[in-house]
C-alpha cells in the first residue's frame, strides 16, 4: 500500500510533483493531464471546469484557453486560480492554488503552432462562453477558415494563449485504508516551502 510521510517527499513540490507525474504517466491513466480549474466570478462565486495541463517547471502549471471565455476573463479580473488533479487508479490527488498570468506571446505561438490543424482552425472558429443560435454557425466558420488558410500558416489569435498558475500552496493527498488518508501540505514563503501533515 502507498503511503506520505512529511520525512520522505522532497523538499521542493515541484519535484514532488514530478514524481508523482511519472508514476501516473507509467500507470497509463486516461487524460493524465487533465485538472479542474477554479476561478472567481465578478460575483464573487467559484466557477470550475476540466483544462489539460501542457507543461510545468519552476515557474508554475501551464494550459492553454481563450482569453475572451468565462474562465479567461476571470482570471484576468481575479489572478487566483486552484488546481485539482485526481487519478483514481493510484488513489491520489494534488490540489494547487496560486496566482495566475499570461505565458508570454512566445511560448503561445509555439504551442499553438504545435497543435492539430483542427485545433487551430477550431481557436479562430468558436467564441468560446459567448451565446450561439446553433451549431451550424460554427460549422460555417469551419468550412470558411479552411478555405482562407488552405494554402497558409494559421496564426494564433490574438484572443487565444497560455496561463500559468504560480503556486504557493500545493497539497499531496494518498489514500490510505480505513479512510486514514496521508496528506503533505506544501506552503511557501518568501524564501522557501514549509511543509506539513494534515488530518484527512
Amino acid at each position: 500500500m502507498r503511503s506520505l510521510s512529511e520525512h520522505e517527499v522532497n523538499q521542493d513540490p515541484i519535484q514532488q510533483f514530478a514524481q508523482w507525474w511519472d508514476e501516473a504517466l507509467q500507470s497509463e491513466i486516461l487524460e493524465v493531464n487533465a485538472m479542474a480549474l477554479s476561478t472567481i466570478t465578478a460575483a464573487g462565486r467559484p466557477s470550475a471546469r476540466i483544462v489539460l495541463l501542457k507543461g510545468f517547471d519552476q515557474k508554475g502549471f501551464v494550459f492553454f484557453t481563450n482569453y475572451e471565455s468565462d474562465k479567461g476573463i476571470q482570471l484576468q479580473r481575479h489572478p487566483y486560480a486552484s488546481l485539482v488533479f485526481f487519478w483514481k487508479e493510484l488513489e491520489r490527488q494534488v490540489r494547487i492554488e496560486g496566482t495566475c498570468s499570461r505565458t508570454s506571446d512566445q511560448e503561445s505561438d509555439e504551442y499553438f503552432q504545435s497543435r492539430p490543424l483542427g485545433s487551430r482552425l477550431g481557436a479562430w472558429a468558436s467564441p468560446q462562453s459567448r451565446t450561439i443560435p446553433n451549431r451550424d454557425i460554427l460549422q460555417h466558420n469551419m468550412e470558411e477558415l479552411t478555405a482562407q488558410y488552405a494554402h497558409d500558416t494559421i496564426p494564433r489569435p490574438p484572443h487565444w494563449g497560455g496561463f500559468r498558475v504560480q503556486p504557493d500552496r500545493i497539497e499531496f493527498w494518498q489514500g490510505r485504508s480505513n479512510r486514514l488518508h496521508d496528506r503533505i501540505l506544501y506552503e511557501k514563503n518568501e524564501t522557501s516551502w514549509r511543509t506539513s501533515r494534515l488530518a484527512p
